[in-house]
């Protein structure tokens, strides 16, 4: 069978991609159109079946950037342009070099089979590919940023289920899968044959079908959380303790009530404890009052070592168990090549005096005998993150966060999907809190509990349901992970081979000297 020949001009093809990047924004929130997921997806993949190398990396290229240049866009919210670009072009480029083995797996694989492996082998390979881009993305540089994955967009979605089995990655590979099988069922125009339906009826069932793994109820706790929405970001101005003063502002309506945990977000408490007294002092009468321990967070200082730390606070031990933030942002916590880059933009650069150290405890700390799950802001994202607080006994996750540096902009709200994301995945319960919003307790289905809006003082109380039991995507992630990443990567080389070996044997046409290569 000859390769498939471009769907679109080149010219066009570059457009598609471009604006399939943009149609991609849509089904993150704020608007959270899901199923635009599909759309921009089956652009991209069109734009790039017959495409050379070079035309590949185009295709790539512009769909990265119509993609990243919004769905980051808030990170140009208080540093400017420099940081956005920067970011974005970074995503795009290696978007761009994702583009090139999908290129040539729509090259090479028709030309070693027939009608099934268009409409099964091609859109598994093409839907591995995807993935594996993803999972470089999100690892590489500097630990990577796995924000704005395909799977992430199902939060609202009746697809969303799925990811308690086979994760955020997976939910991704079904979902290119789908819209790879959708194309190739078009462009063969086998209408009448009832056949070449299947793959893709069987991918729909699939997505939709599937209910999420149930996981074992295990209780309740009773859990409070403060969102101060106080002066927490880098360029807020603010006097002494006027971030912790507003946590106990919002505090002060749960004092006397039942309760046998309050959470505090990220950054809500402005000074090291263990190094400043009226700090230590303040979180002391906190927990008293309370009647509970408070999880609450912030900067701990070891030797020479700076830490984002959150910490279980007990009056009058202080810190009795503790989590430092795995992974710090880079540029945002912690310069990485300082020397280069502080020569690139040394005003940038010179914002970020201090340096966070990553943390190596586990995101897991009990409170009562129940396990509590950690993520620390942007940690979230990282599925590592949040598997090792499954495995470590999680009943169930509490996310702390600080949204202050991007107010105004939908970067908490897309966090806040992933938070929803992280709840079906793993079936537990999610008290998800921000100094300035938007804070939830989500239920283990994904579903709303309290809320609080953005830039709004307040509380939530209620009782949180805790779950035992490990779902599929938290025992076999990992594994899943590496077979779709590596596993893709290999069978393309293999297919590669398994051409070059058939135009070896194919007697080269009258008139050349040798067989043409793929």
């Amino acid at each position: 069978m000859p390769p498939l020949r471009p769907v679109l001009p080149l010219s066009v093809a570059a457009f598609a991609a471009a604006v399939g990047g943009l149609v991609l924004t849509t089904a993150f929130p704020a608007l959270a159109w899901w199923p635009m997921a599909f759309v921009g997806v089956g652009l991209a993949l069109v734009s790039l079946i017959g495409r050379s190398v070079w035309g590949s990396v185009l295709v790539g290229l512009l769909f990265g950037l119509g993609f990243f240049l919004v769905n980051v866009g808030f990170t140009a919210r208080y540093l400017g342009p420099v940081p956005w670009l920067a970011l974005s072009v970074l995503e795009a480029l290696l978007t761009a070099v994702g583009a090139i083995p999908i290129a040539l797996a729509y090259r090479w694989l028709p030309r070693i089979g027939g009608l099934w492996t268009r409409l099964v082998a091609l859109p598994a390979l093409v839907a591995g590919l995807w993935t594996s881009r993803e999972l470089l993305v999100g690892s590489w540089p500097y630990g990577g940023f796995p924000w704005g994955r395909i799977g992430l967009t199902q939060s609202n979605s009746p697809l969303a289920d799925l990811a308690s089995w086979v994760g955020v990655s997976g939910l991704t590979f079904l979902i290119v899968a789908l819209c790879a099988a959708l194309i190739e069922y078009v462009r063969l125009r086998r209408f009448r044959d009832a056949r070449a339906a299947v793959p893709a009826a069987v991918l729909v069932v699939l997505l939709i079908a599937v209910p999420q793994f149930p996981t074992t109820p295990a209780g309740s706790m009773r859990v409070g959380a403060a969102q101060g929405n106080g002066p927490s970001g880098y360029f807020d101005k603010r006097e002494d303790y006027a971030v912790i003063d507003a946590q106990v502002a919002a505090s002060e309506p749960l004092f006397g009530k039942k309760m046998d945990l309050l959470v505090w977000p990220e950054g809500g408490v402005d000074y090291d404890p263990t190094q400043d007294r009226p700090t230590a002092a303040l979180l002391d009468a906190v927990q008293r009052r309370s009647g509970a321990p408070l999880l609450a967070n912030a900067v701990v200082q070891k030797g020479e070592q700076y830490f984002n730390t959150s910490f279980v606070w007990r009056a009058p031990a202080g810190i009795t168990q503790s989590y430092a933030k795995r992974h710090p942002v880079p540029f945002g916590e912690y310069v990485p090549d300082r020397w280069l880059y502080g020569a690139l933009a040394p005003d940038l650069i010179g914002l970020i005096q201090r340096e966070y150290t990553p943390g190596e405890d586990p995101p897991y700390v009990t409170v009562k005998g129940v396990g509590i799950g950690l993520a620390i802001c942007f940690d979230v994202i990282y599925d590592d993150v949040i598997r090792d607080g499954a495995r470590a006994g999680a009943e169930f996750y509490a996310f702390q966060t600080n949204n202050a540096d991007f107010r105004g902009t939908d970067e908490n709200l897309q966090q806040l999907a992933v938070a929803r994301m992280r709840a079906i995945e793993t079936g537990r319960s999610v008290v998800n809190i921000s100094t300035v919003g938007t804070s939830q307790i989500i239920a283990p289905d994904g579903s709303t509990i309290q809320s609080l809006p953005a830039d709004t003082a307040g509380h939530l109380l209620a009782d949180v349901p805790l779950r035992t039991g490990l779902t599929p995507a938290i025992v076999i992630g990992d594994w899943l992970e590496a077979a779709l990443g590596w596993g893709s990567l290999a069978a393309l080389v293999v297919v590669g081979l398994l051409v070059r070996r058939r135009n070896a044997k194919t007697p080269a046409p009258e008139g050349t000297g040798a067989a043409q290569q793929p």
